[in-house]
């Protein structure tokens, strides 16, 4: 027997689940257990985060190459930077609300693969004008666009096909594709650097997007999504949708007011815009803070990406942990690692102390946030899209158009010591918001010896 639906709608007894309450029924399980299909999209969707992430990763990686050619400094290199989150808040929130509208399941294939597709598109004309800073700065719109566009939908996708009491992990594992891709955009990267103009690795990296556009387009189809929905059934969890697809009816808003009546969506926006803000600050300027202590060009590069060789740990751990122990108690958890790990990186003077602090910080740097993303698909679940597309667009985007620039004039004014300092605070500051969301998995309770065995609902 499958567990009731903690998100359906009003049953015949006449009771409304409330708005706040818990819609996830969590996990006693440590090994979690899924149909074929849904490690198969689990797979697809990782790759796919992972090339979201190297792509995200080139302006920073060439920057001291980019400010040399048009003559910047930090302050001006921050401001490129800016342009494109701006195109990110844009694309997050737009590509959000057009996969709701469009059709939750397997139709948001369609929306997630032209998202791919301008990234693509943006990389080839950037390369072809890269000779004209004007041309550069306006190709960050539709690069930005892209990277808004299709990471809110990926998670959808991933966590529209697991069942529901093992969302944390899936969330989890798929965005141990950011910090792998951290470590080999830097590897990447300094390939292309080593043979080519740096204006290479914006044409070079998009293009390996267009073998995962075309898995996403075979395998999220309907009769794929049917066939894994039938056999959580049978394993007796819970289909993360009550039907395959459903579109959004009723106003042109009516996406937008369903995210954003829950407070956990509001709440949520706050606390990942802190958790960006910071992490914006800290890689904008890594090689540039490197470079500036003598490191060469290849190990500034390559060391930059450090805490993606662990960065997957603390996404899987903390992604299954928040299954089983809460979603806050893990965001909690990591708030902590976070301002200690930045505030270890005024100690970086050379490549070993690097290489060990860079280790450390990629333990918390991107295990927030696949907690957060499970969050936000248990509160609504019928508007995950938009509410992801609303967190994401809004909080990495608007982190990333203040956060860049602020930081320029930080370390121009005062240097990369009260930088950190100040990007500690900033992190700390997302006790605030933690402390008014509301938990949305029922943790499940010890029960006496002589207690009856009850299933959670």
């Amino acid at each position: 027997m499958s567990r009731p639906d903690p998100s359906a709608p009003p049953t015949s007894s006449g009771q409304e689940p409330p708005s706040e309450a818990g819609v996830n029924p969590g996990t006693h399980r440590l090994v979690p257990r899924a149909p074929a299909i849904s490690w198969w999209m689990l797979l697809l969707t990782t790759v796919a985060i992972l090339m979201t992430s190297v792509d995200h990763q080139i302006l920073p990686a060439v920057l001291p190459q980019i400010s040399e050619q048009y003559g910047l400094d930090a302050q001006q290199a921050g401001l490129i930077n800016s342009v494109y989150f701006a195109g990110l808040v844009a694309g997050g929130v737009i590509f959000g609300y057009i996969s709701d509208r469009i059709g939750t399941g397997y139709r948001r294939s369609w929306t997630w693969n032209v998202a791919m597709l301008l990234a693509v598109i943006g990389g080839a004309l950037t390369f072809g004008l890269a000779g004209s800073f004007i041309a550069f700065l306006l190709l960050r719109i539709p690069m930005g666009i892209s990277r808004g566009g299709s990471e809110p939908v990926n998670v959808a996708i991933v966590a529209e096909w697991w069942p529901k009491e093992h969302r944390g992990f899936a969330v989890g594992v798929h965005h141990t594709g950011f910090p792998i891709g951290q470590f080999l955009a830097g590897a990447l990267i300094a390939i292309v650097l080593g043979s080519a103009h740096w204006s290479a690795a914006f044409l070079v990296i998009p293009m390996l997007g267009i073998p995962i556009i075309i898995g996403q387009a075979f395998l999220g189809r309907k009769k794929h999504q049917a066939t894994v929905y039938r056999k959580m059934e049978e394993m007796e969890q819970t289909p993360p949708l009550p039907e395959l697809s459903t579109r959004s009816d009723g106003s042109f808003w009516a996406p937008v007011k369903e995210a954003l009546k829950h407070k956990n969506v509001r709440w949520a926006v706050v606390l990942c815009f802190l958790f960006l803000w910071g992490e914006a600050g800290v890689v904008t300027f890594l090689t540039t803070q490197f470079r500036g202590f003598g490191m060469g060009v290849s190990d500034a590069i390559l060391v930059s990406g450090a805490s993606g060789l662990t960065g997957w740990i603390g996404q899987v751990v903390w992604g299954s942990l928040s299954d089983r122990l809460g979603r806050k108690f893990a965001i909690g958890f990591l708030i902590v690692g976070w301002a200690g790990s930045l505030l270890a990186m005024i100690f970086i003077h050379d490549l070993t102390s690097a290489w060990i602090i860079l280790l450390v910080w990629g333990l918390f740097r991107n295990a927030p946030f696949p907690v957060v993303y499970a969050l936000l698909v248990d509160s609504v679940p019928r508007a995950a899209g938009t509410a992801l597309g609303i967190m994401i667009g809004v909080a990495l985007g608007v982190s990333g158009i203040f956060a860049s620039a602020v930081s320029g004039i930080v370390i121009t004014q005062l240097g990369f010591t009260w930088h950190y300092i100040v990007l500690a605070i900033i992190c700390l500051l997302a006790f605030i918001p933690l402390s008014r969301i509301t938990e949305t998995v029922a943790i499940a309770r010890r029960r006496t010896p002589d207690e009856p065995a009850q299933q959670l609902s």
